[in-house]
């Protein structure tokens, strides 16, 4: 098919395609697609998984960036009979919210993710996409370290606490290279995502990401000065911590969460 398109995956866009049919498969029955769900895939490309979604689910909604591979997975699907379960959104999924969607709800999401935009992409469809009650993506296997790190991890930071914030995050499975083509040069993962209630009703997610922001910004430095900019100065930051019940001497990648969460709700007024 890529020969017939004059098709050449670029870095640019991310672009490794899955070419295993047993992968395809595992990925469905690891997300748990039932005939009642509305899947949201991004980069379907030349829709392998996309295939193997359309045989569990109700109804995919497929958004792709790629202009000659958008017009291709309609063909490629109705050659198979599916097409009347199929929408496909030419765009990009940074950008992409419900009303692209045609009136359907995604309850899942369940994509192979290109790897340079994986996490903001994750970030931007849980909060742009309420109906999202789960979601399972293959990402980069240093970004699904990264994902699903807790506290006190090396590698935990930014993406793990946001991420946090709209679900349980976990590590469910490694994926080999040589499932893609172009094979790439790093490992893959899976990683399972179960929505959840956030952990502030009081606090908004953008007062709370912006503490997570600025814990991390400065991350070698206590909680105490790493805040201060935050709070307008390092007493005030203090105050709010106590006030929060975290210690000041504290950094950043050792909080959770819901720590994050009364912090922003204790900020001076």
């Amino acid at each position: 098919m890529a020969q017939k398109l004059d098709l050449r995956p670029t870095k640019r866009l991310g672009q490794n395609f899955v070419i295993d049919g047993g992968t395809v498969r595992k990925i469905v029955r690891a997300a748990e697609v039932s005939g009642s769900d509305v899947v949201l895939e991004v980069g379907p490309g030349l829709g392998s998984l996309t295939l193997a979604l359309l045989e569990a689910a109700s109804h995919v909604v497929a958004v792709e960036i790629d202009p000659v591979l958008a017009k291709q997975l309609p063909v490629t699907v109705g050659e198979r009979g599916l097409g009347s379960r199929l929408t496909v959104v030419e765009a990009d999924a940074m950008r992409v919210t419900p009303t692209h969607f045609s009136g359907y709800l995604p309850t899942a999401l369940v994509a192979n993710l290109p790897y340079n935009v994986a996490v903001p992409v994750v970030l931007h469809l849980l909060a742009a996409v309420p109906s999202l009650e789960r979601g399972l993506v293959m990402v980069q296997a240093e970004v699904a370290d990264r994902l699903a790190a807790r506290p006190g991890s090396k590698v935990y930071g930014v993406p793990s606490v946001k991420a946090a914030w709209y679900s349980d995050v976990r590590r469910a499975g490694p994926v080999g290279r040589t499932v893609f083509w172009p094979v790439p040069n790093v490992d893959s993962g899976l990683v399972s995502l179960v929505r959840r209630d956030p952990p502030s009703t009081t606090a908004s997610r953008e007062e709370v990401f912006a503490v997570i922001d600025a814990a991390f910004a400065q991350r070698r430095k206590t909680l105490r000065a790493a805040l201060a900019g935050w709070a307008g100065t390092a007493a005030r930051a203090e105050e709010a911590l106590r006030g929060a019940g975290v210690d000041p001497s504290l950094r950043g990648e050792q909080l959770e969460v819901g720590d994050y969460a009364r912090i922003a709700e204790h900020r001076p007024a």
